[in-house]
């Protein structure tokens, strides 16, 4: 199992772990979310080029069983917050055949090394309430709610 850096040849998998994930908050979620993926082809090709984030992949015996989009986030000159530089996992997708194999765990292991080695302060990101899997795993990880958004449906 290896984790890299995305390259233009992964976007096919990568559009469908996308599809994976939304579909996991569509049926959850109906009332939130489509039946649809956040990013196109274009979208992708321009995570895996882009230079305030960051996409890697983790590919077992050739093939790529999941994927983590981050990006870089930075809080400056803010009267309240200290200026911090944040790395902000949008997401982490295993892809349903390859659960419960360490993919997960070796994707957040490389993000976390990333973070670390280009100087970020933190790493956060957002788990929707109904996905409790992925919130399991994110405990796991180590990671502890930073603040919570809280609603009521009218």
């Amino acid at each position: 199992m290896q984790v890299r850096r995305a390259e233009n040849k992964d976007i096919p998998v990568i559009l469908n772990l996308l599809r994976q994930v939304n579909e996991v908050h569509a049926k959850a979620r109906p009332d939130l979310f489509r039946f649809n993926t956040k990013y196109d082809r274009d979208g992708v090709a321009a995570l895996i080029s882009g230079k305030n984030n960051a996409v890697f992949v983790c590919e077992d015996g050739g093939a790529v069983e999941g994927y983590a989009i981050c990006f870089f986030k930075e809080n400056r000159c803010d009267s309240l917050m200290q200026d911090i530089k944040t790395l902000y996992i949008d997401d982490i997708c295993v892809d349903e055949s390859a659960r419960g194999k360490g993919v997960g765990t070796a994707l957040y292991n490389a993000v976390v090394s990333f973070a670390k080695q280009s100087g970020f302060y933190n790493i956060t990101l957002n788990v929707w309430s109904c996905n409790k899997a992925a919130e399991a795993f994110y405990k796991k990880c180590g990671l502890v709610p930073q603040k919570t958004t809280m609603e009521k449906i009218l």
